[in-house]
């Protein structure tokens, strides 16, 4: 079971993700399409990833997706931007991203989203 689905087409930058969560016993489920995400919601995922950013992947239509099944709607969703669009921060808001962060914010803060999705994290294993 994926802790975390992640809708990221910079393989880079999921590497970066999955590193952050394997040095705490979290698991990330890569996403590619609307589908991906609600299965991965389905089996259990703890929070969802978004690169809001991205012009390959339907981000948007995935999370509005997603908030359309009931069972969803308290998930979290963090959509991450860059800071020179925020166009692209107020479209993941209105889609249904639960926090709509900097591509700076989210690295910052990714060891925190980790630990809220994964109980078992503690403050002395942070990467």
């Amino acid at each position: 079971m994926s802790h975390v689905i992640a809708l990221v087409d910079d393989l880079m930058f999921l590497s970066r993700i999955r590193e952050a969560a394997r040095g705490c016993g979290a698991v990330v489920g890569a996403a590619r399409a609307a589908l991906d995400l609600v299965a991965g919601a389905r089996a259990g995922a703890r929070l969802v990833l978004v690169d809001a950013d991205s012009s390959r992947l339907p981000w948007a239509d995935a999370v509005r997706a997603l908030r359309s099944e009931a069972p969803f709607a308290s998930l979290p969703v963090v959509a991450f931007v860059s800071h020179v669009h925020p166009e692209r921060a107020q479209a993941a808001t209105a889609a249904g991203a639960s926090r709509v962060l900097s591509r700076g914010a989210f690295v910052r803060e990714l060891p925190g989203l980790l630990a809220a999705a994964h109980p078992t994290f503690s403050e002395e294993n942070r990467p």
